[in-house]
Protein backbone atom coordinates (compact mmCIF):
# COMPACT_ATOMS: atom_id res chain seq x y z
CA UNK A 1 0.00 0.00 0.00
CA UNK A 2 1.54 3.36 -1.10
CA UNK A 3 1.43 5.86 1.53
CA UNK A 4 2.96 9.47 1.93
CA UNK A 5 3.67 10.37 4.93
CA UNK A 6 4.40 14.20 5.65
CA UNK A 7 6.54 15.58 8.64
CA UNK A 8 8.19 19.04 9.40
CA UNK A 9 5.36 21.49 10.76
CA UNK A 10 4.74 23.09 13.33
CA UNK A 11 3.92 26.77 14.66
CA UNK A 12 6.87 29.83 14.16
CA UNK A 13 6.34 33.49 14.11
CA UNK A 14 6.41 35.30 10.79
CA UNK A 15 9.98 35.58 8.93
CA UNK A 16 11.23 32.52 10.66
CA UNK A 17 11.55 28.99 8.43
CA UNK A 18 10.43 25.22 8.29
CA UNK A 19 11.44 22.25 5.85
CA UNK A 20 8.76 20.12 5.18
CA UNK A 21 9.59 16.49 4.31
CA UNK A 22 7.67 13.78 2.56
CA UNK A 23 8.62 10.13 2.54
CA UNK A 24 7.06 7.51 0.12
CA UNK A 25 9.11 4.46 0.78
CA UNK A 26 6.49 2.15 -0.94
CA UNK A 27 6.59 4.00 -4.23
CA UNK A 28 8.41 3.75 -7.54
CA UNK A 29 9.35 7.20 -6.65
CA UNK A 30 11.44 8.12 -9.27
CA UNK A 31 8.07 7.48 -11.74
CA UNK A 32 6.47 9.78 -10.03
CA UNK A 33 6.19 13.85 -9.98
CA UNK A 34 5.95 15.27 -6.88
CA UNK A 35 4.16 18.21 -5.59
CA UNK A 36 3.09 20.19 -2.16
CA UNK A 37 -0.47 21.63 -1.93
CA UNK A 38 -1.44 23.79 0.99
CA UNK A 39 -5.06 24.30 2.39
CA UNK A 40 -6.04 26.83 5.10
CA UNK A 41 -9.69 26.78 7.34
CA UNK A 42 -12.33 27.71 5.03
CA UNK A 43 -10.29 27.93 1.71
CA UNK A 44 -9.81 25.35 -1.04
CA UNK A 45 -6.66 23.28 -1.55
CA UNK A 46 -4.13 25.43 -3.47
CA UNK A 47 -0.85 24.42 -5.66
CA UNK A 48 2.46 25.48 -3.71
CA UNK A 49 4.99 23.97 -5.47
CA UNK A 50 5.89 20.83 -8.26
CA UNK A 51 9.15 19.41 -8.71
CA UNK A 52 9.63 16.77 -12.11
CA UNK A 53 10.84 13.26 -11.98
CA UNK A 54 14.75 14.36 -13.40
CA UNK A 55 16.31 17.18 -14.21
CA UNK A 56 15.20 19.00 -10.79
CA UNK A 57 12.97 21.36 -13.05
CA UNK A 58 10.40 23.01 -10.92
CA UNK A 59 7.05 25.39 -10.78
CA UNK A 60 5.86 27.33 -7.76
CA UNK A 61 2.84 29.29 -7.14
CA UNK A 62 3.41 32.94 -7.27
CA UNK A 63 2.64 33.99 -3.68
CA UNK A 64 5.94 31.34 -2.83
CA UNK A 65 8.17 32.20 -5.68
CA UNK A 66 11.58 32.83 -3.93
CA UNK A 67 10.67 31.86 -0.58
CA UNK A 68 9.89 28.27 -1.17
CA UNK A 69 12.26 25.69 -2.49
CA UNK A 70 11.04 22.20 -3.42
CA UNK A 71 13.60 19.47 -3.90
CA UNK A 72 13.77 15.36 -4.22
CA UNK A 73 16.01 12.94 -3.31
CA UNK A 74 15.18 9.83 -5.30
CA UNK A 75 17.61 7.70 -3.23
CA UNK A 76 15.38 8.51 -0.05
CA UNK A 77 12.25 8.61 -1.81
CA UNK A 78 11.39 11.83 -0.21
CA UNK A 79 10.71 15.10 -1.65
CA UNK A 80 11.35 18.49 0.93
CA UNK A 81 10.44 21.79 0.90
CA UNK A 82 11.98 24.54 1.70
CA UNK A 83 10.03 27.42 3.72
CA UNK A 84 11.86 30.88 4.38
CA UNK A 85 10.23 34.43 5.05
CA UNK A 86 7.45 33.03 6.02
CA UNK A 87 4.15 34.76 6.65
CA UNK A 88 0.72 34.37 8.15
CA UNK A 89 -0.73 33.48 4.88
CA UNK A 90 1.29 30.69 4.54
CA UNK A 91 -0.54 29.00 7.61
CA UNK A 92 -2.26 26.23 6.35
CA UNK A 93 -2.22 22.07 6.22
CA UNK A 94 0.57 21.21 3.92
CA UNK A 95 0.34 17.91 2.18
CA UNK A 96 2.51 16.35 -0.88
CA UNK A 97 0.96 14.63 -3.55
CA UNK A 98 2.66 12.30 -6.53
CA UNK A 99 1.51 11.82 -9.92
CA UNK A 100 2.92 9.22 -12.38
CA UNK A 101 3.99 11.12 -15.51
CA UNK A 102 6.17 9.42 -18.46
CA UNK A 103 8.59 12.37 -18.90
CA UNK A 104 11.24 13.30 -16.64
CA UNK A 105 10.77 16.95 -17.51
CA UNK A 106 7.56 17.62 -16.59
CA UNK A 107 5.68 18.82 -13.04
CA UNK A 108 2.66 18.34 -11.83
CA UNK A 109 -0.60 20.22 -12.31
CA UNK A 110 -1.51 23.27 -10.58
CA UNK A 111 -5.10 21.33 -10.01
CA UNK A 112 -5.00 18.22 -7.49
CA UNK A 113 -7.60 16.38 -9.71
CA UNK A 114 -4.44 14.79 -11.48
CA UNK A 115 -2.61 13.40 -8.30
CA UNK A 116 -3.33 9.51 -7.43
CA UNK A 117 -1.48 9.64 -3.80
CA UNK A 118 -1.68 12.01 -0.58
CA UNK A 119 -0.40 12.38 2.21
CA UNK A 120 -2.67 13.17 5.33
CA UNK A 121 -0.85 16.53 5.66
CA UNK A 122 1.35 18.45 8.09
CA UNK A 123 -0.12 21.74 9.96
CA UNK A 124 1.81 24.85 9.24
CA UNK A 125 1.05 27.83 12.00
CA UNK A 126 2.71 31.46 11.40
CA UNK A 127 2.33 34.11 13.52
CA UNK A 128 3.40 37.60 13.92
Amino acid sequence: QVQLVESGGGSVQVGNSLRLSCAAPALTFNNYVMSWFRQAPGKEREFVASISRGFGITKYATSVEGRFTISRDNSKNTVYLQMNSLKSEDTGLYSCAAVFMSSHRATGSREPGPYRYWGQGTQVTVSS
